[in-house]
């Protein structure tokens, strides 16, 4: 039992072996994501990486105090994520805790986290709740949501000729949330849903749904799945020859770890959304090469810098409001722009929402990647206030009250 024990919580610290008195102790953030399961590539450890790295660029104390950054892994378990962080939040004192991965289990962490006013800063949950009917003062939403996705996606690609489109929908509560979302965007901008089929979570045969897709003969086929699904369809549909019949996929929730997995001779032509690209500019490069460094050769997802990003803006709060309290450092969250090597001047909105930047792309062919993980074309960039759910549609009890 210990050995479970230790492998489901290990700690990872900035400092070895510190020494803290009652009146000095560290400031404490906690990375609670999946360690080890289908999520595990896309956070994960990376994640720890990204705050680490965000701690670093702030010297590793401040306000006289060390940082300590502490990583726990919930095995996508909503029960198992809510026990811990109120254990975390009762007995170590968490200052922030942060990731989250699946949305089942950051929303069990976030109802613990909105009791204690404890911030959250949410980088690898997908669900708009956390800006809706769940926000909180203390709880941010960084990276992307389910709304951005399906909204920058459709519409750009729409925009782009991809007027026609069949789903391939994972047969639970993310594939249904994404089909309608990304339908009714394809609709808003004039294309049109010419079919869909669901498949079981973890399929491992996408035969019989390919040959419908290719049937359909629509121009887009959207893959309203993730992780392993949507490796194995892309995988299945290189073999059937869709792309070389003309149909083109798009990743309503696609990694870089995941198009490095299956490789550009499959992946090429694919359509995405994302909030980061390690190839974007300087200060990306600068940040990625940071992280290789640390990850053995292997560049950042958007929600390990999202990580990154949540940590040095929780820090810059920390530092503006000399304080660690958590309502103040909330409010001065909020009214501080997020700056750092991901986003420049990005402004958080009322309801938590961090409306960063994000970008349509297509997954280049093997012949024009010219260095490793050079693997995206930029096809649009959409800005923040575009790509996020407006506020006038927000159930925030933040925004409604007012």
């Amino acid at each position: 039992m210990k050995i479970k024990w230790l492998t489901a919580f290990a700690v990872i610290a900035m400092s070895t072996s510190p020494i803290y008195s009652e009146e000095n102790p560290p400031i404490k953030i906690a990375v609670i994501n999946d360690q080890s399961g289908p999520y595990a590539d896309a956070g994960g450890l990376g994640s720890v990486v990204g705050a680490r790295l965000a701690v670093e660029e702030f010297g590793g104390e401040l306000l006289g105090r060390k940082i300590e950054v502490l990583a726990f892994d919930h095995q996508n378990k909503p029960d198992v994520a809510s026990a811990l962080t109120r254990k975390l939040i009762a007995v170590d004192h968490i200052d922030l805790i942060t990731d989250g991965a699946s949305s089942a289990a950051a929303l069990a962490m976030n109802e613990v986290a909105k009791s204690s006013k404890t911030i959250f800063a949410v980088t690898g949950a997908a669900t708009t709740d956390f800006t809706g009917k769940a926000c909180a003062l203390t709880t941010f939403q960084f990276t992307y949501d389910t709304y951005a996705l399906a909204n920058g996606t459709a519409k750009a690609v729409v925009k782009q000729g991809g007027d026609t489109w069949f789903f391939l929908s994972a047969d639970y509560a993310f594939g249904h949330s994404m089909q309608r979302d990304v339908t009714r965007f394809v609709e808003e901008a004039g294309g049109k849903v010419v079919g869909s089929v669901k498949h079981p979570l973890n399929s491992s045969d996408f035969g019989s749904y390919l040959l419908q897709a290719q049937a359909s003969k629509a121009k887009i086929i959207g893959l309203a799945n993730t992780g392993a699904d949507a490796i194995n369809a892309l995988k299945q549909g290189s073999e059937f020859g869709i792309v070389q019949g003309g149909q083109t996929f798009a990743g309503l929730l696609i990694f870089i770890t995941e198009v490095h997995t299956v490789g550009l001779q499959v992946t090429q032509g694919l359509l995405l959304t994302t909030s980061f690209y390690w190839d974007l500019d300087d200060q990306t490069r600068d940040i990625s090469q940071k992280f290789v460094r640390q990850m053995k050769g292997r560049v950042p997802t958007m929600v390990q810098m999202g990580t990154y990003s949540g940590v040095h803006h929780f820090l810059s709060a920390v530092k503006a409001a000399g304080s660690t309290d958590s309502e103040v450092v909330a409010k001065k969250m909020r009214e501080l722009r997020v700056n750092d090597a991901y986003n420049k001047e990005v402004e958080i909105r009322q309801d938590g929402r961090v409306l960063h930047d994000m970008y349509l792309m297509k997954v280049k062919t093997p012949a024009e990647s010219k260095k490793p993980y050079d693997y995206y074309q930029v096809l649009a960039k959409i800005p923040g206030k575009e790509a996020f759910r407006p506020l006038t549609q927000s159930e925030c009890p933040l925004v409604t009250k007012n």
